[in-house]
């Protein structure tokens, strides 16, 4: 399909980085599927949300706090398409690629999710994660539209919006910070199939705006979560030992520890482990994951 494409819509969740959402909504707005827009403002104070409303045909959601990454909730919430792309305040897609994203899931319909290769900007050089998805151990059927993966990229997927919903979305509880991986494992504890796609492409241009030492914080606390929340018991234990060993021996770290410990009574209560394909996949990720370069708690 060429020119404007009704089958995929845009979240973008925001906070305080006006300077960089306009130049991401400049983008979009220049590609040929001319995709409906809902940009969901964290409560920004840099007059991020006025702006957004000056622009036409974007729609705009002003959070009275700080929903994190549940904030993407709402604004697929606010969409009536079958697909939704994401993509943070930093990143955009090629044109034609949220096109090709539909037709691979029309084709597919067993697939709810498919991650686009991810270029760094300025340069486009390739981001290391993109090696890793390629090269994904996870088992999958014949026919794929490529590697299966057991966890996306919030800024760089395309989902299908009824297995969103269906999972519960982004919990409100990890805020933000690795909080994929938990939506990811819901969604194939459901049956569905998450595919790294190749012939998609996002660019991402780091914002320098950015809390990487709260940000290490929150991704080693959501990991920990996460990890005891899905992984049976086995692997829960080999993992935890695993981020332990690799995170900095700081006081973020024991931080990061102390809050994970301190949500035990909540993760207990809410634990409800993978089946067992699913868990397979997880095990097969595991020697990866402990020696990955890309997926680093730094800051």
């Amino acid at each position: 399909m060429s020119g404007p494409d009704p089958r995929v819509g845009v979240v973008i969740i925001t906070r305080d980085r006006c300077a960089e959402l306009l130049h991401v909504l400049d983008r979009l707005a220049g590609l040929p599927e001319r995709p409906p827009v809902v940009v969901v403002d964290n409560a920004s104070t840099d007059g991020t949300a006025d702006a957004v409303a000056a622009r036409p045909g974007v729609g705009l959601i002003r959070a009275r706090a700080n929903l994190g990454a549940a904030g993407r909730n709402i604004g697929v919430e606010a969409l009536d398409t079958p697909y939704v792309a994401f993509c943070d305040d930093d990143t955009w897609w090629d044109p034609g690629g949220l096109a090709r994203a539909a037709d691979l899931l029309d084709a597919h319909p067993d697939v709810a999710a498919l991650t686009a290769r991810i270029l760094v900007e300025p340069g486009g050089r390739e981001d290391p994660i993109v090696r890793e998805l390629r090269d994904s151990p996870v088992p999958g059927r014949p026919g794929l539209p490529g590697p299966p993966l057991l966890s996306i990229l919030a800024g760089a997927s395309v989902l299908r919006a009824d297995a969103f919903t269906a999972a519960g979305g982004f919990s409100p509880r990890l805020w933000i910070g690795g909080e994929e991986e938990l939506l990811s494992l819901d969604l194939a504890a459901a049956g569905w199939w998450l595919c790294y796609a190749p012939d998609l492409t996002v660019h991402h241009r780091p914002s320098r705006n950015r809390d990487g030492t709260g940000r290490r914080r929150l991704g080693i606390r959501n990991t920990l979560w996460t990890t005891w929340l899905r992984r049976p018991a086995g692997a829960a234990l080999r993992r935890t030992g695993d981020v332990l060993r690799s995170v900095p021996r700081d006081r973020v770290s024991a931080a990061a520890v102390g809050e994970a410990l301190a949500g035990l009574p909540w993760v207990l209560a809410e634990r409800r482990p993978v089946p067992p394909r699913v868990a397979a996949g997880l095990r097969l990720l595991e020697e990866p994951q402990r020696t990955s370069t890309a997926r680093r708690y730094v800051g």
